[in-house]
């Protein structure tokens, strides 16, 4: 086997891996309306979908990771592969919605094994220029994958192959994974690390716990008119992560290293970088969730209209990420991040104003201009936020603080879904016009936080660095952290 093939051979099937789990998560917004008429799912249910991927992906994440360093990098990402095929295929033929919420937190749960274990791989695999290349295609890989997500479910469901409808999104899946399943031995090699700790059992269902009992009563609190219980979760949900905390430090001090390591947090543009990723997903996921809707539900495309009109906002995304870099070093982290988040913000409210000028009618032309502010200005926020965080942490802790950011991206999501449902489903009665306005406000009001978050971000970060080379950065430090 030459050294060319080498090297692709490993890429090949490691971007297969975190192409399909990005995908899924974006993928499925196209899809809500088609599943909640052929299962006859509620407003929950949709939410549910996806945020249950997000809550049970953001969980594990941490956990895998730890469990992939001690058994074997390889073994994780062959066994994340089969458990998302059979996840995937799961949701493809749900006869019901229960089955398919399952197999959908089984999904978010393999795309959990998965996603840690491609980076640290990649680090294995690859060295010196030939890693900066990879990690350069790896931040590609996902890239295309949230921006396309849209476009490729809509052609999907389009096509309708076999008549399996919107069940082709997950069922794309199988062959792919099966593909990725069977290289993966023969071109992966397998690798451990030593002296690194086992996951605290107590930790990790701490963490756990937390979350669940935070997203449970915001996904299905509206719908029960918010009983006592809901109310004695999310009061429980801030006493299980103090907890968790608490639990953390407690391992510190005795020589292991916690699943949540609060110490890089000392620094204040990690804390404030963190801060602000989070809050910047809770409005992601939750405005690809209700603009989908608005678009099918309230204007009557149908899901590859819908694909094509998220394109626009992802063709602005994916320049943003590409000028944050340089942005960054020109004008520094505080002004390029908090204007860029202000920019976000003002897609919005075009988006609102036009929405409010043509409501479920006119052009859809009306909708460009602001989802084009609003691409961009979420690719640079994104982006910026990334490399300030990685740039500013320690190297012994950026793997941690990478981890930990991964973690608090996917629970921002899960949180974002829960939130905007309360709001949008909650005034739906109103109207479809009435409810994404709504909406819209909640999303003005998450990126004006973040770029309250960025205003205490410093001038400048310690290191100027693009995103791949944050996440090399985070690859290099595994063993330390």
């Amino acid at each position: 086997m030459t050294t060319d093939t080498f090297r692709r051979g490993p890429l090949t099937v490691l971007l297969t891996g975190v192409f399909l789990i990005v995908l899924d998560f974006f993928v499925v917004n196209v899809a809500l309306p088609s599943v909640q008429r052929d299962l006859h799912a509620d407003d929950t249910a949709l939410e549910w979908l996806v945020a249950g991927y997000g809550l049970t992906y953001g969980g594990l994440l941490l956990v895998a990771s730890r469990t992939a360093d001690l058994w074997g990098r390889r073994r994780m990402f062959v066994l994340g592969t089969a458990l998302f095929v059979l996840s995937s295929a799961a949701c493809g033929f749900a006869p019901s919605i229960e089955t398919l919420l399952l197999a959908r937190l089984v999904q978010g749960a393999a795309a959990a094994l998965i996603g840690p274990t491609v980076l640290s791989l990649i680090g294995d695999v690859y060295q010196g220029p030939h890693r900066v290349r990879a990690l350069g295609a790896y931040a590609t890989a996902m890239g295309l994958a949230a921006a396309t997500g849209q476009l490729i479910g809509g052609l999907l469901i389009h096509l309708d192959l076999a008549g399996s409808g919107w069940r082709a999104i997950f069922l794309i899946n199988v062959p792919i994974g099966l593909a990725a399943l069977v290289a993966a031995p023969r071109v992966l090699p397998e690798t451990r690390l030593a002296g690194v700790s086992r996951p605290d059992g107590a930790e990790a269902v701490l963490v756990v716990g937390a979350l669940t009992a935070l997203v449970l009563p915001l996904v299905e609190g509206q719908r029960q008119s918010w009983p006592l219980w809901t109310w004695l979760c999310l009061a429980g949900s801030v006493l299980v992560a103090g907890a968790a905390a608490l639990r953390g430090r407690a391992l510190r001090r005795g020589g292991r290293r916690p699943l949540v390591d609060l110490e890089p947090l000392r620094a204040r543009a990690v804390a404030a970088g963190l801060l602000g990723q989070t809050l910047l997903f809770t409005g992601m996921a939750a405005y690809f969730l209700v603009f989908g809707l608005y678009l099918q539900n309230g204007r009557g495309l149908g899901p590859l209209a819908s694909g094509v009109v998220f394109t626009v906002t992802a063709s602005a995304y994916m320049i943003g990420t590409r000028q944050a870099a340089g942005l960054l070093g020109r004008y520094g982290a505080r002004t390029v991040i908090t204007a860029a988040a202000l920019l976000f913000a003002a897609g919005h409210v075009v988006e609102l104003v036009a929405v409010e000028e043509v409501g479920v009618g006119g052009s859809v032309l009306w909708l460009v201009p602001g989802l084009a502010v609003s691409g961009f200005g979420m690719g640079v926020t994104l982006s910026g936020l990334v490399g300030v965080v990685m740039g500013s942490v320690a190297p012994q802790h950026a793997g941690a603080v990478s981890g930990t950011s991964s973690t608090l991206q996917q629970i921002g999501n899960a949180v974002g879904v829960a939130l905007v449902g309360i709001i949008f489903f909650g005034r739906l009665d109103d109207g479809m016009v009435d409810a994404f306005e709504a909406s819209l406000v909640y999303l003005v009001a998450t990126t004006v936080a973040v770029a309250l978050a960025a205003a205490f971000l410093p001038g400048r970060p310690r290191a100027e660095v693009d995103p791949g080379q944050s996440v090399a950065l985070a690859t290099s430090s595994s063993a330390a952290a």
